[in-house]
């Protein structure tokens, strides 16, 4: 279930499980508990985990880390994604007066070596920057991956929540792997701004986050585009006697860009869901139905 995200050849799961929930800003896990999720999730298929060195308030990637410590075969099974850039107003970091983005060779060493003491690990798989900063300098960004790729603590680089001209810009500077953007049938913006084209141009496949939308498809109360997708969902989950979330991932799944959706769930049997997903092929009428229904109109 493995696949190349780059030319260069990082291998990561086609389905990657986000670690923002696991651990104080969402389902607050156990360590053991967290380890278990790590092993269940290895058991479908599920190799490549995504952090911030922000989530839980700072400390999740330090829960992820106690799970895996001391079980180096464990770790090689593994594929750490982490993100830097945005610094939170929050206890755990005083010096942080203001939500901001920092995104300084300085800022992104240090924020990386801290990840490589959370996570307990000798080297991170990916390091993106979080998100763009109005003030970044992409020579400085540049000059930071490659003193962290020489020394070995960092194997590859990308970001998230870049513009293709932002990812253009950086890309200049310093080969680029990944793009991690929202992308869901309630967020179509990636498919029209050129960014997921410019995944596609570059050879490398982008990461989506945010694929349910934040469970605004499952919700009690849906306004009326929901309700309009939901409706042709409900159609295709009939069809081919699968559930709503198999059929927005093979949605996802469909677009030559080949993105990784990444699921913040921590259910294991929602989770092994979306990997079954990966079978459901939906016809490009079907795509253009869900399309249509999220616009309210057809396509021009």
């Amino acid at each position: 279930m493995n696949t190349t995200v780059s030319e260069k050849g990082a291998s990561f799961s086609r389905i990657v499980a986000g670690c923002m929930n696991w651990g104080e800003w969402g389902a607050n896990l156990t360590i053991k508990q967290s380890r278990k999720l790590i092993e269940d999730c290895l058991s479908i298929g599920i190799t490549t985990f995504d952090h911030a060195d922000i989530y839980g308030d700072y400390t999740t990637e330090t829960l992820f880390g106690n799970a895996i410590k001391g079980s180096k075969s464990l770790r090689e099974k593994i594929q750490l994604v982490t993100k830097c850039g945005i610094r939170l107003v929050s206890p755990n970091r005083p010096d942080n007066l203001i939500k901001s983005y920092k995104t300084t060779k300085k800022y992104i060493i240090e924020s990386a070596e801290q990840s490589l003491k959370n996570l307990q690990t000798d080297h991170i798989d990916m390091l993106l920057i979080h998100r763009p900063s109005p003030l970044m300098d992409p020579l400085h960004i540049a000059e930071a991956f490659g003193e962290l790729k020489l020394s070995g603590k960092v194997l590859r680089f990308g970001v998230s929540n870049f513009t293709a001209n932002q990812f253009a810009m950086l890309n200049t500077f310093f080969p680029l792997e990944t793009n991690q953007i929202e992308v869901s049938p309630l967020h179509l913006d990636p498919f029209i701004d050129g960014t997921l084209d410019q995944c596609i141009m570059h050879k490398i496949k982008p990461m989506a986050y945010s694929t349910f939308s934040g469970g605004k498809f499952f919700s009690k109360q849906p306004d009326e585009k929901v309700v309009r997708i939901n409706k042709v969902v409900s159609e295709l989950v009939d069809k081919y006697n699968v559930s709503a979330d198999q059929v927005l991932t093979s949605w996802l799944l469909k677009h030559p860009s080949g993105m990784l959706p990444v699921i913040g769930t921590t259910k294991i049997n929602r989770i092994k869901s979306v990997v079954d997903s990966i079978t459901v092929k939906i016809t490009d009428q079907e795509w253009f139905r869900i399309w249509e229904a999220s616009t309210g109109k057809e396509v021009a």
